[in-house]
């Protein structure tokens, strides 16, 4: 996902290098947004089930407001109002000229990882409390479960700054049920992966979080953000041999910034999106931009990385069809005998048993359904069909 973002801001400074109405431009940005939002809340908010379910429809009282969609166009309103409103309109004809042009936007990007940073530590969180449902997988004791926190500064699972936001403003049944740190050692037997809870697991474990949540997405809008300022490289200089050096230079300090905040105490996780994460996937997607660059553009070897550009074609239609799992699930509506037996898992367990692993089995698996929706968007493009917002 930070690469999504990451290219998100790369993109906004193509399209928005020349603002004709600035008001115009905005009121785009605005809908584009929205629309953005809604389709995220339509495929995230639980209306669809997915995989292994075959229901759908969601109680309005828990629909979850946050997602990766909704990430995306709160990284992409961010990104696209600074292009538009905090840009100086002077001609760039050398580094100091650059410097000045977007000097504004710098600025903004570091008050907003200074807010993050200030209510991530500043923030006292209280001891909070939330249900658990009967109908818990875990078969865990139902009923209402207290959390003890009274800590400011911590960033654990049940007591950051991060889920306090996100309770206060979401409230707690709009949040994301499943957190990845039910696959902690503490809440499953099977970390890292999903499984039972551990005897004498911590009542947390089955507390709700969301990983895309508000807090967290204002520093994920950075990720976007610094992708704008590798864009305005893109647009200003015109030699490949300058963009591959500044890109380059740029990626390796980010990634060294972000390896200094965790030496710092900084740690890197992503369900916080905390300032180390932020800068050593936006480091790393930087070196990807600049080695897919090199082999497409300098090199011209497009032909191994095509089925990359027709997936980025449809990237919208791919997303909603292949990662929210609309089309599997559709597929497995049609079985034999039994729900479990259908063409997807059916596939899946095949390919677990001809390598003997159930871990390896899933990543061939995983590996053909990119390679599937690869050439589903090379079919869409050969027919001219492009699905956009």
């Amino acid at each position: 996902m930070p690469f999504f973002l990451f290219v998100v801001g790369v993109s906004i400074s193509l399209v928005f290098k020349k603002v004709s109405s600035k008001p115009m431009a905005t009121k785009k940005v605005m809908q584009r947004t929205i629309k953005l939002f809604l389709l995220g809340l339509l495929l995230q908010g639980g209306y669809f089930h997915g995989r292994h379910n075959l229901t759908y429809g969601v109680d309005v009282g828990k629909i979850r407001w946050m997602g990766v969609l909704q990430r995306i166009s709160i990284g992409y309103l961010f990104a696209a109002m600074s292009e538009i409103w905090l840009v100086d309109s002077i001609t760039v004809d050398s580094p100091m000229a650059f410097v000045k042009k977007y000097y504004i936007q710098w600025m903004v990007a570091f008050l907003f990882c200074t807010f993050y940073m200030c209510l991530l530590y500043g923030l006292y969180v209280p001891d909070w409390e939330f249900e658990v449902p009967s109908t818990n997988l875990f078969e865990h004791e139902f009923g209402t479960k207290i959390v003890n926190c009274g800590v400011r500064g911590s960033l654990e699972p049940p007591c950051n700054a991060v889920g306090l936001i996100d309770r206060f403003f979401l409230g707690e049944h709009h949040l994301y049920q499943h957190p990845v740190y039910r696959r902690t050692k503490h809440c499953s037997v099977n970390s890292p992966d999903y499984g039972p809870l551990p005897p004498n697991s911590p009542g947390w474990c089955l507390a709700p979080f969301d990983p895309e949540g508000i807090l967290s997405s204002l520093m994920a809008a950075i990720t976007c953000f610094l992708g704008l300022q590798f864009g305005h490289i893109l647009v200003h200089f015109k030699g490949h041999m300058q963009r591959l050096c500044l890109w380059s230079v740029c990626s390796f300090i980010i990634l060294i910034t972000g390896y200094v905040f965790e030496l710092l105490g900084v740690p890197l996780c992503k369900p916080l999106y905390t300032l180390s994460y932020m800068c050593i996937t936006a480091g790393a997607s930087g070196l990807a931009l600049t080695i897919i660059f090199y082999i497409v553009d300098v090199k011209h070897f497009r032909k191994p990385t095509m089925i990359l550009q027709w997936m980025g074609m449809n990237a919208l239609i791919i997303y909603a069809l292949a990662a929210c799992d609309l089309f599997p699930a559709a597929i497995q509506g049609f079985y034999w005998g039994s729900p479990e037996n259908n063409l997807v898992d059916d596939t899946e367990s095949l390919f677990q048993v001809m390598l003997h692993s159930k871990k390896w089995g899933t990543l061939v698996f995983v590996i053909v359904e990119i390679l599937f929706w690869g050439l589903v968007a090379g079919f869409l493009h050969l027919k001219g069909i492009y699905v956009r917002l």
